[in-house]
């Protein structure tokens, strides 16, 4: 299938490319980078919402799924970008949100508007218990997952944010208007959807139930039923955003014979450096070991039967070379280009996020609560410093530096000129930029051709002269080594290895010299030292 074949760059359109100098990206600057994106050589771009939206959750609060968000432009500037990367060979994905709404949706203001609304039942609305709240659930936006409407006297569940209502899918003509809506926009011409926290959209019947936020027989039931009515008339890519999930989970949502989605986005490697208790608010040291094994679960798990994402960075997550890799300036090109390719030699369907294929890092300079804009943070900080004094602000704004998503959605750094290319000279960001990017930018990377972006250009070409690095059966090899990660994949009676150096030191392995009849691929050096492996170091050998 061609989604198999692709490579998928996210864009996050609020900090991409601002056209109009208003601090804030929007479609038509997409539009203008169009030029750049096809000689990265990506296939398929993936938007972060762009729907009409309050912004209460970077517009994941969406409040008309039908119109643009008056930030990004218009619908005709959206058909515009559609029809240009069309005509360019890139295929453009959304974001489609339906496990909640905005409350300044027109469902949710009718909803809330009378017990005998026809809407009411299209939201999840109970009763107090006791004179309080229904059940322990919690937000992943602090707090209780219930708020109380004064006017009809009933809770109303909201999973993340108070002002993002949770959908009622039992409800059969609500799961119509969503496919309407969904029909919608592939009768436009859109070449797909990846669904936010879709695993959520089925929530139990008994709400007396404590933690307990899913009913997973239910969710294949709304899915197969989606499959069915909508995703299976267009020759689309479909991505499920699925935290919890297990491969064998994942095998009920993706696999080759089941009729639900393409891939799902899981979460597993994403939880090695975090606490079990307070997440990313108290990160912890990880181990190669641990995310080797993680990862490599899941390309066996899925193999022959369902089909991988393959992610390090993205919206909600910190930026990966300064998390599993090195942003010192000695290391950050090296250390990028290895975790790079550690990916995207995977079985798989690689995604960049924007700025990945620059060596981007986080956000260092951010350096007090005002820096930061998301809801997350700023309501974690609320509850964890000040309500219960269980963090000290300091500890708090080093958890942050290291793990607030952020610190991905920093204005792509375009050039060394003032606000990077993001923006006019003298207009303000919605968010701070990241103060390294006078050395670390598109343009300075597209001068040097040892660059993180050429890198990453070379990956997606060979991936399309050779079958194997999408296709072939992987293999780890050495799973306890804490400092290089190896692996190989075969096919059709070829074997690709590759070799990995996650340390700033030199380290000698045999496997890292070339096999016999093999030539080097990939590397991230300019010679080939054999067995002596060096900082960061990563080689990809080819055996046919």
């Amino acid at each position: 299938m061609w989604w198999q074949e692709a490579v998928v760059y996210q864009i996050y359109p609020r900090s991409f490319q601002d056209s109009n100098g208003d601090g804030i990206g929007d479609l038509n600057g997409i539009r203008q980078r169009l030029d750049y994106l096809q000689r990265l050589g990506v296939d398929v771009l993936w938007l972060s919402p762009v729907y009409q939206s309050p912004n209460d959750d970077n517009g994941y609060d969406i409040s008309d799924y039908e119109r643009i968000m008056a930030d990004f432009g218009t619908m005709a500037d959206f058909d515009a970008l559609l029809a240009e990367a069309h005509a360019r060979g890139l295929k453009i994905v959304m974001d489609l949100v339906v496990n909640h709404t905005s409350d300044e949706h027109r469902w949710f203001a009718e909803s809330r508007s009378s017990r005998n609304n026809p809407y009411r039942d299209y939201y999840i609305w109970r009763d107090p218990v006791n004179g309080g709240l229904p059940n322990d659930w919690e937000s992943s936006f602090s707090g209780s997952a219930w708020s109380y409407d004064e006017g009809t006297q009933q809770y109303y569940l909201h999973m993340f944010s108070k002002k993002q209502p949770d959908l009622n899918w039992r409800n059969p003509a609500m799961r119509q208007d969503i496919y309407t809506m969904m029909t919608w926009w592939l009768d436009k011409g859109i070449d797909g959807f990846r669904m936010d926290v879709i695993n959520f959209i089925s929530k139990p019947e008994d709400f007396s139930v404590p933690g307990a936020h899913g009913s997973q027989d239910q969710v294949h039931q709304y899915l197969e039923e989606m499959n069915q009515q909508v995703l299976s008339h267009y020759d689309i890519m479909t991505v499920g955003e699925t935290p919890g999930v297990t491969p064998e989970g994942a095998l009920r949502f993706a696999g080759f014979d089941t009729h639900e989605l393409n891939m799902v986005f899981q979460f597993a490697h994403m939880g090695i450096d975090l606490d079990p208790e307070y997440g990313r608010w108290k990160p912890r040291a990880w181990h190669l070991s641990d995310l080797k094994a993680i990862m490599s679960r899941w390309q066996t798990a899925l193999n022959g039967q369902a089909w991988n994402s393959l992610y390090w960075n993205n919206h909600d997550q910190p930026r990966v070379v300064s998390r599993f890799g090195n942003d010192t300036p000695e290391y950050r090109v090296r250390s990028a280009k290895m975790l790079g390719a550690v990916l995207h030699y995977q079985q798989g369907t690689p995604y960049i996020y924007q700025g990945e294929e620059l060596g981007m890092t986080n956000a260092a300079n951010f350096t007090s609560l005002a820096d930061y804009r998301d809801i997350e943070t700023l309501n974690a900080y609320q509850e964890l410093v000040v309500d219960q004094e269980e963090i000290t602000p300091a500890d708090m704004l080093t958890a942050m530096h290291k793990n607030s998503r952020d610190n991905s959605r920093t204005p792509m750094q375009w050039d060394d000129s003032a606000n990077a290319g993001f923006t006019s000279t003298g207009v303000t960001p919605w968010i701070g930029l990241n103060d390294r990017y006078p050395e670390i930018n598109a343009a300075a990377a597209l001068a040097d051709p040892d660059s993180v972006f050429y890198f990453y250009q070379e990956m997606n070409r060979l991936r399309r002269e050779y079958p194997i690095i999408t296709y072939g059966d992987y293999t780890l090899l050495a799973p306890e080594d804490e400092a290089v990660w190896t692996y190989e994949r075969r096919d059709h009676g070829q074997r690709l290895c590759l070799t990995a150096n996650f340390t700033d030191q030199t380290v000698n392995r045999a496997e890292a010299a070339a096999p016999e009849g093999g030539r080097l691929l990939q590397s991230n050096y300019a010679d080939d030292a054999g067995e002596a492996l060096r900082p960061y170091e990563v080689k990809v050998y080819l055996q046919e």
